[in-house]
């Protein structure tokens, strides 16, 4: 049934007032901001309220707010109006007219309701209404939202004193206790301010968010960046403000301002309470230079000695040295031998595994509280925190990488806390030691008594490692949290009666041995009054340990080809198992060789062709032997068998067997070799070395042979012959002698180096070496340890007659400090520009390690050289060679001593130049040997040669000449020394 406008206006006010019927679509909307609204007593309240669809949008809309309290919410009441000042009932009017309560308009139609300091009647369902001045209703014209008024529970404040001096550079650290019991789900954003005393506003240090987003304040952002300011959350109520590095500008009054956000049903976040904490004075000193010392002390006092149970345990730890901003510490907390906490070098606090779980529930506190002040705060105390606390701090250097190193820590005194028990006569008892197998439900059971208050209580499996750690608590309110490994385990918390908490953890494995404490605290108007705690030390017996596994052998040092035979002895109960024989080899991993299953099925993971099984049933034990047939290199390595059990469906490991190696070795070589010892050859004529196997060989047997070439203590490969027979010159074998070597291999086996055109520079030793290969069981080729010998080969060349002048011994008699010179003088083929000399001057002295020792070398190129000696630096300091000519060389010995007496002999070898370009050696002859005395008194000297004599005042010269020269180019230098 459609309703006309006339029926409409008859129908009577109220009723259209009270229950609109539209005709057709609603032409005005009014909205209000959605409810229910938390605020807070004491805070200011506002609401949002506007309308739109009237004719005219540009005329200010009236607005009127009335609430309905839950104690009457038939009852409607007049808060305040935008066109009648009478409007508001008596409740209210007072509030109006102190303009404490307002209404706003924003815009023509929507209007700001606030209340500047909610009271805890002002709370029900507010009605924002739109005076309708046309003359139809069309829409809606009143809306209502709900506004609940809850008590404030943000509690903030700032323990610790009320005035802090500090040098600048020094480092703080400011602790801010910020909680809220709000029922309803709110957020918690903290800030630090600094309030300079010439300053209006306080300044944000650093802020933490609702979202838990850091943000550094303005003018602190490089600090921040540079992390020489930091905020951390610890626990759930704790904020930490650190500023590394002091300076002047910090002076002023910090403190931490919390606020407590909650989000309206319109999804957005509001601030429904804010408090700061006390403000703490800060005083900025100017840095002093002090002398730098290494001393450093370390003392340890605390606020009270003497405490009760629940009470506050406050130790302070202060360091003293010089240059302390330049230094820094590790500073720890220990009662007896138990560490409790410390804080590192850059003022990371790390706690003991043992009061972790205090930690995280807030009853410890640690931090750095001044330049040289650290704190911990120990709240409620329990009785067994009595005993002796002492301080230890370490000094810390850090390096160009900012890493630090330890040095020597320092300890204070012992400072003694007792701490009696109160008058709740909470007592707890729980069983000492307890003993559970591995897949069994561990339960414990702690039993309380003389309780007063609501209980909580925490188990937690107590541990050296902070990675074990493990809890589960269990809230006066029946709320079950976990923690650490406890968080995906079957784990419940308990209490099953008035006087006693249970504990069970479901399949139990042996890593869930230990210690574990029961902590029970107990609770007044939502405050920690008392803990007590007991510990049980809980055995989970391993299900495989009865399990033992050996593995020995009797034969496991073999040659290639021998049989292997490993026993793997499993010991005790008989149960279904799985074995795995596994190998090590030249990687770090195990390599399967295969697995026998409990139900007899093997599985192969390598090469089953050389292994074979066998089990052996005793009455304690089962054998099972892993045979190798015919063992190679192959099979070498390290064995280790593996034995898992099958318990109710668990694969249990049993701790695997040591390793035993098994080593395969070479066979020894029998090889035995026949050469020539010696062998001579004229110059470019060809030469043949043979080199023979005379020891019986295998059939199977293989030979590779290497012919090389020492000369001068150096060995070069000449060519070599694989077991193939592939032949393969040596790296240093140029072209042009590759053509004049080959090697062949005869019947025997014989061996056959031939070398064409033999050269002077051919002469040398010439080694055989022969290697005999030998197939192992898989056809793989090894080789045996290589067998050589050696021929020494020389070529001769038609005599050229080279010969030198002075080939009888000589006498020469010198004064100390006269210039001594010896000559030696080549008779024949000095003439000859193709030939080149290496002349070589020997001396033996008067001592015994001073045999024939080479003074100086001029070789064949021109190069000087002085051999490295001791005994004849001296000498050779005084010695200069000279080529007065072309035929002779001259040798000086300036100021001579009289260690210089002895023999002196001059060697010369001749060289050419070949086709190739390369240096032979065609001659050596040598003069002398010359015996020089030289006599400290001052003496004539005399020369004997060929019985004549002849006196000489400071220098003598013997003649040396060469008779006989070969045509062949030469080149020679020679250095004046």
């Amino acid at each position: 049934m459609k309703c006309s406008l006339r029926s409409c206006w008859e129908a009577s006010v109220l009723f259209w007032l009270g229950l609109l019927i539209h005709c057709g679509e609603a032409r005005v909307l009014t909205e209000v901001q959605a409810g229910p609204l938390y605020r807070v007593v004491d805070t200011p309240l506002s609401i949002s309220c506007n309308t739109s669809g009237f004719s005219s949008e540009s005329i200010p809309k009236e607005f009127q707010f009335r609430i309905k309290k839950p104690a009457n919410p038939d009852f409607e009441i007049n808060i305040i109006s935008t066109d009648d000042e009478k409007f508001s009932y008596a409740v209210y009017a007072q509030r109006v007219r102190a303009k404490t309560i307002t209404l706003t308009h924003v815009s023509p139609n929507s209007i700001l309701f606030e209340i500047q300091s909610l009271q805890k009647n002002d709370e029900g369902e507010y009605d924002c209404a739109v005076v309708n001045k046309e003359s139809t209703y069309d829409g809606v014209y009143s809306v209502s939202t709900i506004v609940k008024v809850i008590d404030n529970s943000l509690s903030v404040s700032s323990p610790g004193p009320t005035s802090l001096s500090y040098n600048e550079g020094d480092d703080l650290t400011l602790i801010c206790q910020a909680s809220s019991n709000t029922v309803q789900h709110t957020h918690l954003a903290l800030t630090w301010y600094l309030h300079k005393d010439n300053e209006d506003n306080a300044r944000p240090i650093i802020s933490l968010d609702r979202d838990l987003t850091v943000s550094p304040g303005q003018g602190f952002d490089e600090r921040y960046k540079a992390g020489l300011i930091r905020l951390d959350k610890m626990g759930e109520t704790t904020y930490t403000l650190k500023m590394a590095e002091l300076e002047l500008s910090d002076q002023g009054r910090v403190y931490c301002q919390a606020q407590e956000w909650i989000q309206d049903p319109d999804r957005s976040w509001y601030c429904i309470i804010q408090k700061d904490s006390e403000k703490t004075t800060l005083n900025v000193k100017a840095r002093e230079v002090a002398p730098d010392t290494l001393s450093l002390v370390v003392r340890i006092s605390a606020q009270e000695t003497a405490l009760q149970e629940g009470q506050e345990l406050s130790l302070s730890c202060s360091v003293d040295t010089q240059n302390l901003e330049e230094r820094f510490f590790s500073v720890a907390w220990l009662r007896g031998n138990v560490e409790l906490a410390r804080i590192g070098p850059t003022g990371i606090l790390s706690v003991g595994p043992q009061y972790s779980v205090r930690e995280k529930e807030g009853e410890l506190r640690a931090a750095r509280v001044g330049n040289r002040d650290y704190r911990l705060i120990l709240q409620p105390v329990r009785t067994e925190d009595q005993g002796e606390y002492l301080c230890r701090a370490w000094p810390q250097d850090r390096d160009q990488n900012g890493a630090f190193t330890q040095g020597a820590a320092q300890d204070s005194s012992s400072q003694l806390i007792s701490i009696s028990a109160t008058e709740s006569g909470l007592t707890i008892e729980m069983q000492d030691t307890v003993s559970v197998n591995e897949g069994d439900r561990l339960n414990l059971i702690c039993k309380v008594d003389g309780v007063k208050g609501q209980l909580s209580v925490t188990w937690q499996r107590k541990s050296e490692s902070t990675a074990q750690f493990a809890s589960v608590s269990l809230s006066q309110d029946g709320v079950m949290e976990k923690e650490g490994d406890f968080v995906n385990r079957k784990v419940r918390a308990m209490r099953p009666a008035a006087d006693s908490f249970t504990l069970e953890l479901d399949e139990v494995t042996p890593l869930d041995s230990g210690e574990y404490e029961c902590a029970v605290s107990e609770w007044k108007s939502n405050s920690k009054t008392n803990s007590k705690s007991q510990t049980a030390t809980v055995t989970v017996v391993p299900a495989e340990s009865l399990v033992k596994l050996s593995l020995i052998s009797r034969n496991n040092n073999v040659t290639v080809g021998d049989n292997v035979e490993l026993m793997c002895r499993v010991r005790g109960p008989r149960m279904p198992i799985t074995l795995t024989w596994s190998r090590q080899r030249d990687q770090p991993t195990l390599d399967n060789i295969l697995t026998l299953y409990s139900d007899g099925a093997i599985s192969w993971s390598g090469d089953q062709h050389r292994y074979q099984l066998k089990v052996q049933n005793k009455v304690n034990e089962v054998i099972h032997s892993l045979l190798i047939n015919g063992a190679s290199h192959r099979e070498a390595g390290r064995y280790q068998c593996r034995v898992s059990v099958f318990l109710q469906n668990v694969n249990k490991k049993v701790p695997p067997s040591h390793p035993l190696a098994v080593m395969v070795h070479n066979r020894v070589s029998k090889l035995a070799l026949t050469s020539p010892k010696t062998l001579t050859a004229d110059i470019n004529t060809d030469i043949e070395i043979k080199c023979s196997v005379t020891s019986e060989r295998s059939v199977s047997s293989r030979y590779a042979v290497t012919w090389l070439f020492q000369q001068q203590a150096e060995e070069k490969v000449i060519v070599s012959s694989d077991r193939d027979a592939l032949i393969t010159f040596g790296p240093w074998m140029e072209q042009q002698h590759r053509q004049r070597i080959s090697l062949r291999r005869t019947k025997g086996p014989r061996f056959e180096l031939t070398i064409q055109q033999t050269q002077i520079s051919d002469k040398g030793s010439y080694i055989c070496k022969v290697v005999e290969w030998l197939p192992d069981p898989h056809g793989d080729w090894y080789q045996l340890s290589p067998v050589a010998r050696t021929t020494l080969l020389t070529v001769t060349e038609p005599a050229n007659d080279l010969r030198l002048d002075a080939k009888e011994q000589q006498q020469l008699v010198a004064r100390e400090g006269d210039k001594v010179e010896l000559k030696c003088n080549i008779i024949s083929g000095a003439s000859n520009p193709s030939f080149f000399y290496k002349v070589s001057w020997l001396y033996t002295g008067q001592s015994s390690l001073v045999i024939n020792v080479t003074l100086l070398e001029l070789d064949h190129t021109g190069l000087l050289r002085y051999p490295d000696n001791q005994a004849l630096r001296d000498l050779q300091g005084r010695l200069h060679l000279t080529r007065p000519s072309q035929s002779s060389f001259l040798l000086g010995i300036q100021r001579a001593h009289e260690s210089d007496s002895g023999t002196y002999q001059c060697l010369v070898d001749q060289y050419q130049l070949d086709r190739e370009g390369h240096w032979q050696q065609k001659l050596s002859d040598s003069a002398g040997p010359i015996m020089l005395t030289v006599n400290v008194a001052e003496k004539n000297l005399s020369v004997v040669r060929n019985e004549q004599e002849w006196n000489v005042s400071r220098a003598f010269t013997i003649p040396c000449q060469i008779t006989k020269q070969s045509s062949s180019e030469s080149e020679f230098q020679v250095c004046d020394g």
